[in-house]
């Protein structure tokens, strides 16, 4: 897990390497097919989330992941929506 907290103005989050476990193909044509994608360090009952496979490469072209490919799942939150750990 890695922390992001070096500048004042970004949210707190944390990043989680994942795999592409499959592509679910959509059920209806008019719907995106869905990546399910295994989260490491996550519980084992919740490691799994399913996003629609639609991302945006830096050209602004968009772009499907591919079973097996290798991800990272950034959570993050305002800093009002937080608390401070204690030790």
């Amino acid at each position: 897990m890695s922390e992001n907290s070096s500048g004042q103005n970004e949210k707190p989050s944390t990043t989680l390497p994942g795999t592409v476990e499959r592509i679910i193909e959509s059920p209806h044509p008019g719907m995106p097919e869905k990546a399910q994608i295994g989260v490491e360090g996550a519980e084992d009952l919740y490691r799994e989330i399913r996003i629609e496979n639609v991302l945006t490469d830096e050209d602004g072209q968009e772009v499907a992941l591919k079973k097996g490919a290798p991800v990272e799942v950034t959570i993050e939150a305002d800093p009002e929506h937080t608390t401070k750990k204690s030790d």
